[in-house]
């Protein structure tokens, strides 16, 4: 993507292979590290925008799914430049156009843990390609389509930041425009609702003096499967493989970890 800082070449590697000897790390070495992770979410995050601005046009006041996009992009620092020319090239103003297809592969990674891998690619061939070796040199497989995705439900999510919001507000404010519940997220809030209703409760969250991080449309566990540390060291590193992919946007999965689980990867990032 040419609006899109070129990521470090390896970067991304060292970052997997040096996760439990940060304290080696200089100040330096990490900021690059930062620096190549944000170079790739910004690439998928203007895609997102160009998508949105294609299907709905370049109006955001009309087209919720680009105002979200943009939102999004903003709040991760893309440049207002990169931003507006994204939008541009999505609606097809000034001759430059984007073709992009939609895939979502499924898929198994260690001890079973279902996977919805969500693509957008302007190469079908490559992204199938990246996505299969991710998996079989991860410890994972493709699945067959439908195998899998029945374990999902796409729902509309919202994270609310939790910084001067308490839960009561935000629970009143969601349930109240049509949200189904509302869960404790590593940023605050993470409130669920229909797929259909996701601009409803969004807006709804907006006239209440609520500000949220991202309203996204996810793929939702319906059943959540536990695992140990040892199996969320190998999914969070297939995870990563993935998402290294430039066609790979979102990686969905049925694990959870309990609180115990938490503190010992945690531990992890200490040593």
């Amino acid at each position: 993507m040419d609006d899109a800082l070129e990521a470090t070449p390896g970067a991304d590697d060292e970052r997997r292979h040096m996760s439990g000897h940060s304290k080696w790390a200089t100040t330096k070495h990490k900021k690059a590290i930062i620096d190549s992770r944000r170079a790739k979410s910004w690439a998928k995050l203007i895609k997102n925008i160009e998508v949105a601005a294609k299907l709905g046009g370049p109006d955001q006041a009309g087209n919720p799914t680009l105002f979200d996009a943009v939102l999004k992009a903003k709040k991760m620092s893309v440049p207002k430049d990169n931003i507006d020319r994204a939008v541009k090239r999505g609606a097809g103003i000034g001759g430059e156009a984007v073709e992009y297809t939609s895939i979502m592969y499924e898929g198994y990674g260690p001890n079973g843990v279902a996977l919805m891998i969500e693509c957008l690619t302007d190469n079908k061939n490559r992204a199938a390609a990246e996505v299969r070796t991710a998996l079989t040199r991860n410890g994972g497989s493709l699945a067959d389509p439908g195998s899998v995705a029945y374990n999902f439900t796409r729902k509309g999510v919202i994270v609310v930041g939790g910084e001067g919001t308490t839960e009561d507000d935000v629970m009143m404010a969601a349930l109240e425009a049509g949200a189904e519940e509302v869960e404790p997220h590593a940023e605050g809030f993470q409130v669920i609702a229909e797929a259909t209703d996701l601009v409803a409760v969004r807006t709804g969250l907006q006239e209440a003096g609520i500000d949220y991080d991202s309203a996204d449309i996810e793929f939702v566990p319906n059943l959540k499967v536990e695992i140990d540390a040892d199996t969320a060291r190998k999914v969070f590193r297939l995870i990563d493989a993935l998402e290294d992919s430039d066609d790979v946007q979102n990686v969905f999965a049925n694990f959870d970890l309990t609180a115990e689980v938490q503190a010992e990867l945690e531990s992890d990032d200490e040593e």
